[in-house]
C-alpha cells in the first residue's frame, strides 16, 4: 500500500494487461504530479538566485525560468488528464482537473497583466 493510504486502482485494460501497466500508469501520474508541483519553484528560482548573490542569473535567464514555469503549469495537467483517461484512473483524473483549474488562475493573470494590460493607449508613453 502506498504511504498516502490510498491503494492504487487495480483495473485490467481491454487486452487483459498484466500488473506492469497499472504500475506504469501510477508512476507516470506521480511524475506528472511532481512536475506540476515544481512550477512555483521554477518561477521563484531567479529571485532565489538573486538573493544568494547571483544577480546575473536573474538578469540573463530569468525570463527562461518564467517561461518554463508557465509551460509546466499548462502542460503537466493536460498530459496527466490524457494519461488518467487512457488508463481509466478516476481519482487521478479528478486530481488533474483540480491542477488544471489551479494552473489556469496564474496563467490568466499573466496573460491579463503581462500582455493585455500593459498596452499603452495612444498619446501615453510607457
Amino acid at each position: 500500500m502506498p504511504p498516502s493510504g490510498i491503494a492504487p486502482e487495480n483495473r485490467q485494460g481491454a487486452r487483459g494487461s498484466t500488473d506492469l501497466a497499472p504500475a506504469r500508469a501510477d508512476r507516470i501520474i506521480r511524475a506528472l504530479s511532481w512536475w506540476w508541483a515544481s512550477a512555483p519553484l521554477l518561477l521563484c528560482a531567479p529571485a532565489i538566485a538573486y538573493a544568494m548573490g547571483l544577480p546575473d542569473v536573474r538578469r540573463d535567464v530569468g525570463w527562461m525560468f518564467g517561461l518554463m514555469a508557465l509551460f509546466t503549469a499548462a502542460l503537466a495537467p493536460a498530459a496527466g488528464l490524457v494519461v488518467a483517461q487512457v488508463w481509466d484512473r478516476r481519482e487521478a483524473r479528478g486530481r488533474f482537473l483540480i491542477m488544471a483549474a489551479v494552473s489556469s488562475v496564474p496563467i490568466l493573470f499573466f496573460l491579463f497583466f503581462g500582455v493585455l494590460f500593459p498596452e499603452c493607449p495612444d498619446g501615453y508613453h510607457c
